[in-house]
């Protein structure tokens, strides 16, 4: 049989009709959407490069400037505080008896300055660059050269274990309610946020408090860490220090000091 026009096999040949291809429809909206972006991007740059606009600030710039802004609530609230103070002391109707009690309470609570011998332990991450220092003892991992909340959690038990009155990392007097955590290498303190080398300072015997650092088998676990990868451990006898009182607020409504 002969070809015919009917029956077309090659492109050469007209075709009767075209069919409606939604594939290219497709198409030309794509690059009209993308082109509407790139114009939208041109309008709004103006010229500047919007992705490193130092006017978009990194997550890590939002969480200092936050840490920055609640420490000043703190201070401000620790100002409101001592006014309220001074209006009451000044004539509340309470007998001698009932202000010592209330003294006691506000000692325990750590909402008062506190004086007394201290020590002062100071941790801090290892270098990078650390490798290890004795023989049997593995190539350090990252997570071996930076301190961890648990390092911090054990100095704070201990000190407390060993007699401490009172307690401040960092510039932050602890009380009952306070967490010591750690996300990645940061402490975050009661809405503030702390970089290393840590400093704990705590009030009492300083013999005692020794003794109680050097018995916990946390802090000796730490130290193993200390000779073999390098990790800071530094711990000073800082003779008389007076320690703020804690200015933030607290969560419970009521509290009962433990017999």
């Amino acid at each position: 049989m002969s070809n015919s026009a009917d029956s077309p096999q090659d492109g050469s040949s007209p075709a009767r009709g075209r069919r409606f291809r939604p594939v290219r429809v497709l198409t030309v909206a794509v690059f009209a959407l993308a082109g509407l972006i790139f114009f939208t991007s041109f309008n709004t740059a103006k010229g500047t490069n919007i992705r490193t606009d130092t006017s978009l600030l990194k997550l890590s710039d939002l969480i200092q400037e936050r840490s920055r802004k609640n420490g000043e609530l703190d201070e401000s609230n620790g100002s409101l505080r001592r006014e309220v103070e001074s209006f009451a002391e000044r004539d509340d109707g309470s007998t001698k008896a009932q202000d010592e009690k209330l003294a006691g309470l506000e000692k325990g609570a750590g909402t008062q300055k506190l004086k007394g011998e201290a020590i002062t332990v100071t941790l801090n991450d290892a270098p990078p660059d650390a490798t290890a220092k004795l023989p049997g003892y593995p190539e350090p991992q990252p997570d071996y050269l930076v301190i961890h909340q648990q390092d911090l959690q054990a100095v704070v038990n201990a000190l407390w274990q060993g007699g401490a009155k009172g307690i401040k990392v960092m510039d932050q007097r602890l009380i009952s309610t306070s967490a010591v955590r750690c996300v990645g290498n940061t402490l975050i303190l009661q809405g503030r946020v702390y970089s290393p080398p840590y400093k704990i300072t705590a009030i009492g015997d300083p013999d005692k408090l020794n003794k109680a650092l050097s018995d916990s088998s946390a802090i000796q676990n730490y130290m193993v860490y200390v000779n073999v990868y390098g990790l800071g451990w530094k711990v000073t006898h800082d003779g008389t220090v007076t320690l703020p009182g804690y200015s933030g607020t607290v969560d419970l409504h009521y509290a009962q000091p433990v017999e």
